[in-house]
């Protein structure tokens, strides 16, 4: 590694370093200087250590270290100075703060170190991330080697400060079984040993925290002259500068980035840093240039030592006001230079070849942002969303008492709708894990962050994820979904553990207004939890109101439609009502058929909705009978339902197929019946994907097919209805499987040879004004809603569209012809355009077989319809219908070469 001669720095010699003339002080500036370089040479060795553990990372090493002392000089200027004893405890501190860096540190394991329970939520909230949910206990004990390996370096990044400040005290064995310190003189550790671990971890220590840590000095020990007092706060801010300013090129050299190879951000770090030169002070500003110029390639690491040197710049002022407020001497870097504007800043960082353009995405109105996306512009005209959003907020602040309270057991989530003089008011209530300032701040108010997954939240309620807590909601951008009801929301919380002075009151007057956060002026008992109130802008009753897409006007109903299972009891309060109407826990994964069915499809218990109340349970009898599961690659139950849904059919209700997001109702579909599990597929969560895989997909409705077959279901009108579905999946259809009409009835692909070997000319309707119905399986004149008959040669497809969410998970494109994909790009409608268009579905179906029966090619067959500019149409029967367009297919003389 690159050596740096922090001997012959000014602070090294105006402090430690041997005098040449008289010194008075000889004896005990040596016991110092001893001290340092024995610790250095120690420490040297574990520091190497980094770079096993972190090979991404730059390097620190102990040329790291001695490069600190060159930036304290440039940091502190003539402003300030340090006596020997100040020199030593920072020299130490600059020695450890990221000596933790590495595996070695630790002593037994970085998971060892950092706790079970710590580890285990970093190892459950690192899956999140990457996988898109929450592991199980299976992969929580034993997670994959990458999400191990990132875990072990966040780990170390997020608590090596702290680390570093143990090491001070930590003893290391040698062969022989004795002890060894870093620090060996007894009393040197001791007395300053508490000091320069807490120096150590400082620099990963919010600025703030410097004046309340460091707040007073420290005097001199007995054999040192009096004048030798340490400033505390002054070493930690030098430090912090120090290391926030050391980012030349000694720390990223070029032929160990080659043998490193780092990848992601990392890489980036390392480009921008081996471009840097070595800093120098002008004026009050530390100003960096590129020791050559940043290529297009080079664009990225560029922006990132713009970004990083503006993080830095934060740095400098900010400690420079905090010495200021506090009347302490200033250091003499106070700011980075060029940094102001990307115009400035290629100014001492070149650039060749491209033009630093800042086209960053700006939001000068943050408020109007957030009252936009906090309610329609995000969630559309759906006031009941903000009822799902805060019921799942509620339920899994109750889950994540339970995960770190196991004995409670008396968790629930009450919802109340009041009305005073024509004023109405939602209340959502739990008596859960309750929330803090800072997670109010900085968790529930951080519009858009990650939530209960966020550092914030894990550290501050270590144990949560490795308890199993897994959320269904995500607070913060959840949260906002309120202001969909009304502008006037009070929340009130207090932690399940805290104490009644602990409770807040957070009071909103719109998503844009600023929120008054204050402390709960009662004299009461507050309850552990949370509750948040809003005061409807609509009666629930009016058009677009709480209970507009509910079909009936109660919240019991409205709840129970949204939470389609639940962990806690919901417990509903209507107006005027003296009990609640309880929901009790119930999950779909375990749910017996009938039992899912009503928890989907619940009973009307009115008096004048006894026949629908009929045929619903004629319905249950039916699902019962024909839903099937679908299961994940570990036989869990992540939907159960019927592929097609004529139950549509049978009466005024709809039994619409429900796709849920953690078991809350996310989206609704008319391709199926009964529940399949989604994910979200947008941030307001209206539309949900599912989580099912292609093949898990494919296997259920491969058992809805036997299923229909076995029961004696599998109708002409089912499979008419199924056709396209199940091509779409499987990219072909069984040969008995119906899915077109002729003038002689349903066709089947195994009847397609036989009725084209008798035709010589064949006529493909497709279009208005004729169109088909399944039940009957029949032809009809859209207009007049007619039944006709087709001609002798006529044949209709019966395409139907196929909607979401299985539309998402089985896209025609994928079944399109390849060899034609090239036609995609042509701007006329060429023939191998439309066929590549069709060849995906059941067109495509047909046209092949038609061409197998005919042996013949797809250009003999479609390239004369496009010779004739694709304006085949044909008349009736009855002309007054008007014509029908479609493809006019000749059977060819002689089969023709694909073009």
């Amino acid at each position: 590694m690159p050596e740096h001669d922090y001997t012959s720095t000014s602070l090294w010699q105006s402090t430690l370093a041997a005098r040449s003339g008289p010194d008075a002080h000889a004896e005990k500036r040596e016991r110092l200087r001893t001290s340092y370089l024995e610790l250095r040479k120690k420490a040297a060795v574990l520091l190497e250590e980094n770079a096993r553990s972190m090979p991404d990372f730059t390097v620190h090493d102990i040329s790291h270290v001695d490069a600190l002392w060159e930036m304290a000089d440039l940091v502190c200027g003539t402003e300030v100075t340090l006596n020997p004893a100040e020199a030593y405890v920072l020299g130490c501190a600059f020695v450890l703060h990221d000596a933790a860096m590495g595996g070695a540190a630790y002593g037994t394991s970085v998971s060892e170190t950092l706790g079970e329970d710590r580890w285990r939520d970093l190892v459950s909230v690192a899956y999140y991330h990457r996988e898109g949910c929450w592991p199980d206990q299976e992969e929580l004990d034993a997670p994959p080697t990458e999400i191990t390996d990132l875990c072990r370096a966040t780990a170390i990044r997020e608590t090596h400060a702290e680390q570093a400040k143990r090491l001070v005290d930590q003893p290391w064995r040698s062969s022989t079984g004795n002890e060894i310190f870093l620090i060996e003189g007894f009393q040197l550790r001791e007395v300053y040993g508490p000091l320069i671990g807490d120096l150590a971890a400082s620099h990963w220590w919010p600025v703030d925290r410097l004046a309340e840590e460091f707040r007073h000095p420290s005097g001199s020990l007995p054999w040192q002259p009096s004048e030798w007092i340490i400033e505390p706060l002054k070493l930690a801010c030098i430090l912090r500068l120090a290391d926030a300013t050391q980012i030349d090129s000694r720390r990223a050299p070029s032929f160990l980035f080659s043998l490193r190879r780092p990848q992601g951000v990392s890489r980036e770090h390392w480009r921008f840093q081996e471009h840097i030169s070595r800093p120098y002070l002008k004026g009050d500003r530390v100003t960096y240039n590129s020791l050559r110029p940043f290529r297009p390639q080079d664009a990225t690491a560029w922006w990132l030592a713009l970004e990083y040197l503006r993080g830095i710049d934060q740095e400098l002022k900010a400690v420079d006001a905090l010495l200021h407020d506090l009347g302490r001497s200033r250091l003499a870097a106070r700011a980075i230079a060029g940094v102001d504007s990307p115009e400035r800043f290629a100014e001492l960082f070149r650039v060749q070849d491209w033009r630093p353009i800042d086209a960053t995405i700006k939001i000068s109105d943050i408020p109007a942002l957030v009252r936009s996306l906090g309610g329609e512009q995000l969630y559309g005209k759906e006031p009941e969303v903000a009822v799902r959003e805060l019921i799942q907020n509620a339920q899994d602040a109750v889950i994540a008492r339970q995960a770190l309270q196991p004995d409670f057991t008396a968790g629930r989530v009450e919802i109340r709708l009041t009305e005073t003089d024509g004023s109405w008011c939602l209340e959502v209530r739990d008596n859960g894990i309750g929330m803090d300032e800072e997670t109010l701040i900085h968790g529930l108010l951080d519009f858009g962050s990650s939530g209960w997954s966020s550092p914030g939240v894990r550290n501050r309620l270590p144990g949560l994820a490795s308890a199993g807590f897994q959320p269904s909601g995500r607070f913060g951008i959840g949260f906002f979904s309120v202001f969909l009801l009304g502008d006037r929301v009070e929340l009130i919380t207090r932690r399940y553990d805290a104490s009644r002075t602990d409770a807040r009151r957070l009071a909103f007057d719109g998503p844009s207004s600023r929120p008054l956060l204050t402390p709960l002026a009662v004299q009461g008992w507050v309850p552990e939890g949370t509750t948040v109130r809003v005061n409807l802008r609509k009666s629930p009753n009016d058009v677009e109101g709480l209970f507009y897409e509910s079909g009936d006007e109660r919240l019991a109903h409205l709840v129970r439609r949204l939470v389609l299972e639940n962990a806690v009891p919901v417990l509903t309060w209507e107006p005027g009502m003296a009990e609640p109407e309880v929901l009790t826990p119930f999950t779909l994964a375990t749910g017996s058929p009938d039992e899912v069915f009503d928890r989907l499809y619940p009973p009307k218990t009115d008096s004048w909705r006894i026949g629908e109340e009929k045929q619903r349970l004629q319905m249950r009898d039916d699902f019962v009978g024909r839903a099937t599961e679908l299961l994940d690659d570990k036989g869990r139950r992540i939907g159960l339902a019927t592929l097609w849904n004529d139950m549509n059919f049978q009466g005024p209700r709809s039994f619409f197929g429900i796709v849920t997001v953690n078991g809350f109702l996310a989206d609704a579909s008319v391709s199926f019946a009964g529940y399949l599990a989604g994910q979200p597929s947008r941030a307001s969560r209206d539309r949900a994907a599912l989580i099912a895989t292609q093949d898990q997909v494919r296997n259920w409705m491969r058992t809805q097919e036997r299923q229909l077959r076995d029961t004696g279901d599998f109708e002409d009108t089912v499979q008419l209805e199924l056709a396209h579905t199940l091509h779409m999946a499987f990219n072909d259809l069984p040969d008995d499987m119906a899915f077109a009409l002729t003038a002689q009835g349903v066709l089947r692909p195994a009847d397609v040879a036989g009725w084209a070997a008798a035709r010589s000319e064949v006529f493909v309707a497709s279009g208005l004004p004729i169109t088909w119905r399944s039940r009957p399986p029949e032809v009809y004149h859209y207009l007049s809603g007619q039944r006709v008959q087709l001609p002798d040669n006529w044949v209709h497809i019966c395409q139907r569209i196929v909607t979401a969410p299985l539309s998402d998970v089985f896209s025609d494109v994928a079944n399109r012809d390849a060899a034609y994909e090239f036609a995609r790009d042509h701007t006329t409608p060429t023939w191998q355009k439309d066929w590549w268009r069709m060849s995906g579905g059941l067109y495509g179906l047909f046209m092949r077989a038609l061409c197998q029966a005919w042996s013949c090619t797809i250009e003999s067959l479609l390239a004369p319809v496009a010779q004739r500019n694709w304006s085949d149409t044909l008349h009736l029967n009855d002309e007054s219908l008007g014509p029908v367009a479609g493809y006019l297919l000749h059977r060819p003389s002689s089969a023709a070469g694909d073009g």
